[in-house]
Parts: structure tokens; C-alpha cells; sequence
């Protein structure tokens, strides 16, 4: 591990969280990105936590040269207060980021610190991602009611969720999407895919109705479903309960789908660690639905896409670059 930030009382923070562990090993610490970028040479660390505030080389800058010269997985760990910084770095190549507590209390230090372990332990089951490939051509489906389409994604999604979104733009298709993330923080993804502009995005809220060309994010905190049936289907958001492990859950998503349209419901497992979302993928199988899982080539984690395929609920497995497609076919079918 090395540790760049350019405030030593994190420095020494993050230190003693990760030694913690007996797994786990700090290498050294940087506090500022030219540092950083010495030692990450030096050292060839497995993982590397970056604060992206930095003097003179900033974390931006940091990312883009340690991508092209020694790639590293690179944790952010970053204030609520700069939400929209945290997908610029996930674009530039960062593996995943982390939310510093608004308060700093000892259960806020503690659930910190469990997820920093969490994610570092996740490194270890990095796939490597296959070289971007252009989507196959497919031809527009003929015009009709908007279909929907459930996603669900946790590490490595917010990339992922973007360029399905590029895939599936012009077809007639409304996408709800439960990405693992903090609160807060989901407004600014949705906002960030939303300037992108292969799509209407927004954080959804109570009540939303489907609308064609327009993708619908779930809150942090939150779990989003489906509700009612056919035209009269609108959104819901649902508070979790203590058992709920997260929030949103995937597994809530696609069961609510998989009642409110059966055979129509279509879902999406992308890269993520657990289990969320093989309890839905079976629920929209069985309802006569189609699931498509992110295939080992390109899924960061193979961890969420494994389990409903294993557990029978998935039709096929494809590269990131073949599901958009592969909706749209679907899409095209008269159903």
C-alpha cells in the first residue's frame, strides 16, 4: 500500500486504519502527487489511496500519469463536499472511492475504516478490462412503448452504467439503475451522466413516471422500485431496514420489476462485488423475463455478475461492448 495526501494527520490516519489488518501492509506515504508518483515507481505498490486536493501535482494530474506510466488501482477517499471531482478521477482510471464522514465520531471512524479494508481486499479480485471495443451496429427498433430496463452495478460501475447508456441511446428505453454509492453522491453521478447527454438522467425521486430516453438513479440510502402496472407504473423510492446490507439494493430493484412487467422486464448485472442482484435476476427470470450478466473480460469485479450466473437467472454472459447490443436486439423483438 502507499499512502499520498497531502495532510499528515491523514496520512497518518489512513496508516493506522489499514495496519490494522494483519493482511495489510503500508509500504510508505506521499504528501503530494510528484512524491507519489516516485514512490509508486519505486515501491510498484498492489494499491494506492489518493487524496485528490493536492498542491502542485493534484490528484487529477496524479491519475492520469500513473495510467499511462505504472497502472495502479487507486482508491480515492474524498469530502462529500467535492462529489463531482470523484467521477472525473473514476474516468481518468481511479478503481473505486471512499466518502469521508461529515462527522468524525468513533462510529464514523469505524465504518470508514471497515470500508477501506473492504475495497482494498477488493483489489485482489481486479480482472483485467479488455481494450474498449466499438459496439456492435445494430438497427434502430421500430418505434413503440418504451421498454424498461434495470441495471444494477457497484465497484467499477459508474464507467460501466456510462457507457451502456452510449449504447442504448436512440432506442426506446427507460433505464433505472441501482449503483452502489453513498448518498449525496448519487445526485452528482446522475448529474454527471446527464451533461454527458446520451440520455435524461436524474437522481429519481417518489413517484417518477417512465419516460422514454430518460434514466432514473436510485438514491444513496434508498432503495428503488417499480411499482404498478403498465402505463400506471411509477417509481418508489423504499427506506431500508437494519438487515438491508445495501442501499439500494439491486435484488429490490429487479423484483419490483419483475412483478410490475413480467415477461417485458429486462435486466443488466454489471461489475460489482456480493451477491446483490442474483435474488432479482432469478425473480425476472422466472417471470419470464431476460437477464444479461458483464462477462469476466471486462467486469472490474467479477464478483456481482457471477452469482445469478451461477445460480441459473442469467440468459448470457457478454463483454461490457456486446450487452448494449444485445438489448437492442431484444428491444427490436415485437413481444
Amino acid at each position: 500500500m502507499l499512502v499520498v495526501d497531502d495532510s499528515a494527520a491523514n496520512r497518518r490516519a489512513l496508516t493506522q486504519m489499514l495496519e490494522s489488518a494483519p493482511d495489510i501492509e503500508v509500504l510508505d506515504r506521499a504528501g503530494d502527487g510528484d512524491e507519489g508518483l516516485r514512490k509508486a515507481a519505486d515501491l510498484k505498490p498492489d494499491v494506492i489511496t489518493l487524496d485528490l486536493e493536492m498542491p502542485g501535482l493534484d490528484g487529477f494530474a496524479f491519475l492520469r500519469l500513473l495510467m499511462a506510466r505504472t497502472p495502479t488501482p487507486v482508491i480515492v477517499v474524498s469530502s462529500y463536499a467535492h462529489k463531482s471531482d470523484v467521477f472525473k478521477a473514476l474516468e481518468l482510471g481511479a478503481f473505486d472511492f471512499i466518502a469521508k464522514p461529515g462527522k468524525v465520531g468513533k462510529e464514523q471512524l469505524a465504518a470508514l475504516q471497515a470500508e477501506l479494508l473492504d475495497k482494498v481486499r477488493s483489489v485482489r479480485q481486479v480482472r483485467g478490462t479488455a481494450k474498449r471495443k466499438d459496439a456492435v451496429a445494430v438497427a434502430p427498433p421500430e418505434p413503440g412503448v418504451a421498454r424498461v430496463v434495470a441495471v444494477a452495478a457497484s465497484t467499477g460501475g459508474p464507467p460501466a452504467v456510462q457507457r451502456l447508456l452510449e449504447a442504448l441511446s436512440g432506442h426506446p428505453v427507460c433505464v433505472l439503475v441501482s449503483q452502489h454509492m453513498p448518498p449525496r453522491f448519487t445526485r452528482a453521478f446522475a448529474d454527471r451522466l446527464n451533461r454527458i447527454g446520451h440520455f435524461a438522467v436524474s437522481e429519481a425521486k417518489e413517484g417518477d413516471a417512465l419516460r422514454s430516453g430518460h434514466a432514473y438513479v436510485a438514491p444513496g440510502g434508498k432503495h428503488l422500485r417499480l411499482v404498478g402496472v403498465g402505463t400506471q407504473a411509477r417509481l418508489h423510492l423504499a427506506t431500508p431496514v437494519a438487515s438491508d446490507k445495501h442501499a439500494p439494493s439491486a435484488d429490490q430493484l429487479f423484483e419490483s420489476v419483475a412483478v410490475a412487467l413480467g415477461a417485458r422486464a429486462l435486466a443488466v448485472v454489471l461489475t460489482g462485488m456480493g451477491a446483490d442482484g442474483a435474488r432479482g435476476a432469478l425473480a425476472v427470470a422466472r417471470a419470464g423475463g431476460t437477464v444479461w450478466a458483464e462477462s469476466t473480460e471486462t467486469a472490474v469485479i467479477y464478483g456481482m455478475p457471477k452469482e445469478p450466473v451461477a445460480a441459473g437467472g442469467v440468459k448470457e454472459e457478454l463483454p461490457l461492448h456486446e450487452i448494449g447490443p444485445a438489448i437492442a436486439r431484444e428491444l427490436a423483438k415485437k413481444r
